[in-house]
């Protein structure tokens, strides 16, 4: 299964990029970070920061995922800050967490939204719409 999806490999990156691209563009800077590295990128999802703290805004974001049947992760691919984990809680304690604000902004004001490379534009075009009115 692997070697036949090979076939389709360059294609399919090249459209989550353009995907991606299309995302960023289209989002509200003033509330969700846009300014992101993308040189090289292929991801196979579209990276959703909010600006500012905002639970209420975070809030009408997963609402509005769920309602619209729309995939999501809270916190990025790997689940946001890994020090808020179990795991390495035990490790480093419960308070290394917070000298790392930007992972823990990520961990809960951060999502990650599949990008999959038959989403047509105005599927992007409407997500961003979706997410700009909120």
């Amino acid at each position: 299964m692997g070697r036949n999806q090979l076939k389709r490999l360059d294609d399919n990156n090249q459209r989550r990029t353009g995907n991606l691209l299309l995302f960023l563009e289209n989002l509200d800077s003033k509330k969700y970070q846009t300014d992101f590295s993308t040189e090289g990128s292929c991801n196979y999802a579209f990276t959703l920061i909010l600006q500012s703290p905002d639970e209420t805004l975070r809030d009408q974001v997963e609402s509005a995922l769920r309602q619209r049947g729309i995939e999501f992760r809270r916190g990025t691919s790997g689940g946001g800050n890994q020090l808020r984990q179990p795991y390495l809680k035990a490790l480093f304690g419960e308070k290394e967490c917070l000298n790392f604000p930007r992972v823990d902004h990520v961990h809960f004001y951060g999502f990650y939204i599949g990008n999959y490379p038959d989403l047509a534009r105005e599927d992007v075009l409407d997500l961003c719409a979706l997410l700009n009115v909120l």
